[in-house]
């Protein structure tokens, strides 16, 4: 069986195919905007370059952030009721543990994504597990990161370049569709679920100032 990849956290819309044989066929374009109208004819080019029936996907995985609120909805969304139609598991990939992976298992690692108005989001790894996630203000960030991860704690990601001098970057920034892929195979589905994970929550209310879901 097929898996499945998807990511639409950032300015690019992209889907990756594992066949059975091990080969993997990546379509991604930088679209910025637009993932909504973009995603279902690139996934339906890609299974059709490669002659691969929806219904042969056995899983497909989809990163859930944090990254572009928009975009991130519509891939949980889609990845949701492809697999749903097609009768595959589905399964969440943190954007964090992503690029944790793509720094490379030494640690202590920071990975930072910015979530904008003076703010990142946190996750501190340690012999390839990761902490709790949290949001810092970045006046307190380098202490943080000292805190959890100690003083040789390296860093990577979107929020990286908001620090101080004196930290070594890795700058791993940009999601690895074919790191996805592997995670897809790897990640129990049950454990990891295509729930968003959102940077903060969404500033727009429904009536009567109920956020929406």
């Amino acid at each position: 069986m097929s898996w499945l990849a998807i990511d639409t956290t950032g300015e690019h819309c992209t889907a990756a195919l594992r066949l059975p044989d091990g080969r993997d066929h990546v379509r991604s374009d930088r679209i910025g905007r637009g993932h909504a109208e973009y995603l279902a004819p690139l996934v339906e080019a890609l299974l059709a370059d490669t002659s691969t029936p929806a219904t042969e996907l056995s899983r497909i995985g989809v990163t859930i952030g944090p990254g572009s609120f928009a975009g991130t909805r519509v891939g949980v969304a889609f990845a949701r009721g492809l697999a749903l139609a097609c009768g595959a598991e589905c399964v969440g990939i943190s954007n964090l543990s992503v690029l944790a992976r793509q720094a490379g298992p030494d640690g202590p690692l920071a990975v930072l994504h910015d979530a904008r108005r003076g703010e990142v989001i946190l996750q501190v790894w340690q012999d390839g597990a990761g902490g709790a996630t949290e949001r810092v203000g970045l006046a307190e960030l380098a202490d943080r990161i000292a805190e959890r991860g100690g003083p040789m704690c390296k860093v990577t990601g979107s929020g990286a370049a908001l620090l101080p001098p004196g930290f070594t970057d890795l700058g791993v920034a940009v999601i690895d569709p074919r790191v996805v892929l592997a995670m897809t195979g790897e990640l129990d589905p049950k454990a990891n679920p295509p729930t968003p994970f959102y940077a903060r929550p969404p500033d727009a209310k429904l009536p009567g100032g109920v956020a929406p879901a």
